[in-house]
């Protein structure tokens, strides 16, 4: 399992600001665009059914108020990364992703 540091390094990186939020706690106002991600599941390899590779899955969502950002495609260009939905809510636009890291 790669570090979750990490992957809060990369996803900085992929935004260009440090408004990437790890679990956030509603009391926190969050200035956008911004990711938020959360684990999410655990993708387990078993060999003889033992679990031999673990990878920590990751519910990313970008969210901006820009429809034609085109950070959620960078989001995409990431290994093991897999699109799900896009919606909008209060005139902010969510990309939603799974990655495993």
């Amino acid at each position: 399992m790669a570090s979750r540091l990490l992957l809060q390094s990369i996803l900085e990186n992929i935004l260009g600001s440090d408004h990437v939020y790890f679990q956030p706690p509603a009391t926190i106002t969050m200035i956008y665009p911004c990711i938020v991600y959360e684990r999410s599941d655990i993708d387990t390899k078993f060999a003889s059914n033992n679990p031999y590779s673990l990878k920590n899955g990751y519910t990313v969502t970008m969210i901006d108020r820009n429809p034609d950002s085109l950070i959620p495609n960078r989001i995409a260009m990431l290994e093991s990364c897999i699109f799900r939905t896009h919606y909008t809510k209060d005139n902010l636009n969510h990309d939603v992703f799974i990655l495993y890291f």
